[in-house]
């Protein structure tokens, strides 16, 4: 797992969102998202990408810890965490069949919870048997936050569908 406060995430999230829609387009790749103190907006962003009706699954956004145990299989107990963001990804690869996946949980704000600050954010791309989770301090409030953890994500996405593909689809075929 990375540790970031957020100032070092590579280029932006429409450029990122051009390249998953490059790269799972044309092959055939399938992506989904299951999302926490982001609410819909990494699901918004890919399904505004060109030719999303073609690679985006879609996903859920589950902002109550029971839908995150009950629907995405999450185990009971902190959700502010990396293994939730994790979960969180591997579940809703499972529930839609999908050959990559965003989990995505943490603290907007105002103020902490489960003992972590606000801004705290914990992000997890899962690529085919691949799996990284990223942790980020952000700053600002609820709305910046969101909105960093947002291009976050799909720039971890965009960067782990780029590099080292030697992974495979959920169906067997090859991620190149």
């Amino acid at each position: 797992m990375t540790s970031s406060t957020g100032d070092d995430r590579p280029g932006d999230g429409k450029d990122a969102v051009d390249r998953i829609a490059n790269r799972a387009g044309g092959s055939g790749i399938r992506v989904a998202v299951a999302e926490s103190l982001t609410s819909g907006t990494i699901a918004s962003r890919l399904g505004a990408g060109s030719g999303a009706s073609e690679w985006f699954a879609g996903g859920v956004v589950a902002y109550d810890s029971e839908v995150k145990f009950s629907v995405l299989g999450v185990e009971r107990g902190p959700v502010v965490t990396a293994t939730c963001a994790q979960q969180l990804a591997r579940g809703v690869a499972s529930l839609f069949g999908a050959d990559a996946a965003i989990g995505a949980t943490g603290v907007g704000g105002p103020g902490p919870e489960e003992g972590q600050p606000e801004g705290t954010t914990f992000i997890a791309a899962l690529v085919g048997d691949r799996l990284e989770v990223r942790e980020f301090h952000f700053e600002g409030g609820p709305a910046d936050v969101v909105s960093s953890a947002t291009e976050a994500a799909v720039t971890l996405l965009a960067a782990m569908l780029e590099n080292g593909d030697d992974g495979s689809c959920s169906d067997g075929r090859p991620l190149s």
